[in-house]
């Protein structure tokens, strides 16, 4: 095992100087810590994080809690935050444990800091009484539902631009794809702005105009629009709460020979850089998984730095349009 003795022969330099450079510490020049962090790159050198805990307190490593459904979006932030992660030195951990499992077992290995997922039932209480909140939390999500720090998007906003945006080509008969049978507060959010802004406009807004879903899955979408697009007056638009409900959508429309966006348009919430690559290049609301990913890497920092910090960070969405969304046939 390659230890810090060994990089400290190589590099010409003293023992304290490698530890100084492999800690990032400002008493050591720049270019030492870049030819430092070379050789232990070159030579393989795994830190020990006990070791390391001892003379920073701290082990460079951040624990992710899974979220509990599989998701296109939230696999693209979770590889955006691990490489920012690593970028910054950390390690990150990910455990597919209940909440509260996975905490413990975070802070047993003196995690800095623990990311956890809106979708997630959490038991405050519990985690309180076991002492698992001296660990810096932070929830990517459900923002004001959470007891601890929170980043999310504002969701709300962001289906109002839908709304706004279809309205604005013409499209009164709208449907939004992505109401899941398991609680879900991101998702209750973005169906509560859906209704208001519709009610808001006086556009039709019938119990059928949110059709409910098993998940938010490719399939879920699918089924979703096999049943809206049987109907006498089928909708000229309609928006998806997630990615994989769009794909759904899009394929079920192909199946039965719609056109989109001639004899429907789509929108989708998840503002992926994927979305220009699906078979027909979506129109997106939400925030950029880059923006979001930053903001939970630097709201970590800020956690790590003063652990009993609360914080509520809200990001704005944008509006992508693409080729999806087009003016309703007369």
């Amino acid at each position: 095992m390659v230890t810090i003795k060994d990089i400290a022969l190589r590099a010409g330099v003293s023992f304290s100087t490698v530890s100084k450079a492999l800690l990032d510490s400002p008493l050591v020049r720049q270019s030492t810590k870049e030819r430092v962090l070379a050789i232990a790159k070159e030579m393989g050198y795994v830190p020990n994080l006990a070791a390391r805990s001892l003379v920073s307190r701290r082990t460079g490593v951040v624990g992710i809690v899974w979220p509990s459904v599989r998701r296109e979006a939230l696999s693209s932030l979770i590889t955006g935050l691990h490489a920012e992660l690593e970028q910054a030195g950390y390690r990150a951990l990910i455990s597919m444990s209940e909440v509260e499992a996975a905490v413990l077992t975070f802070r047993r290995l003196r995690a800095d800091a623990v990311l956890m997922f809106g979708d997630r039932s959490m038991d405050a209480a519990g985690m309180e009484e076991a002492g698992l909140s001296r660990t810096p939390l932070l929830v990517y999500g459900a923002a004001g539902t959470a007891p601890y720090s929170t980043v999310d998007v504002n969701r709300g906003q962001a289906i109002r631009l839908a709304v706004n945006h279809l309205a604005g080509l013409g499209h009164r008969n709208i449907a939004y794809v992505g109401d899941p049978d398991a609680e879900d507060p991101m998702q209750a959010v973005k169906i509560e702005a859906f209704r208001e802004e519709m009610r808001h406009r006086g556009f039709p807004l019938e119990e059928s105009s949110v059709l409910r879903v098993d998940g938010l899955a490719f399939q879920d979408g699918y089924w979703a629009a096999l049943e809206f697009l049987s109907r006498k007056t089928p909708p000229t638009a309609v928006i998806t709460g997630a990615i994989d409900l769009a794909r759904g959508v899009l394929r079920a429309a192909r199946d039965r020979g719609i056109a989109v966006p001639r004899d429907l348009s789509v929108v989708s919430y998840d503002n992926l850089p994927e979305m220009e690559t699906l078979d027909v290049p979506m129109t997106a609301v939400g925030a950029s998984v880059g923006d979001i990913a930053s903001a939970i890497i630097e709201t970590l920092f800020e956690l790590i730095q003063k652990p009993d910090a609360m914080k509520t960070v809200f990001l704005e969405p944008g509006l992508v349009v693409r080729r999806s969304t087009a003016p309703p046939m007369e």
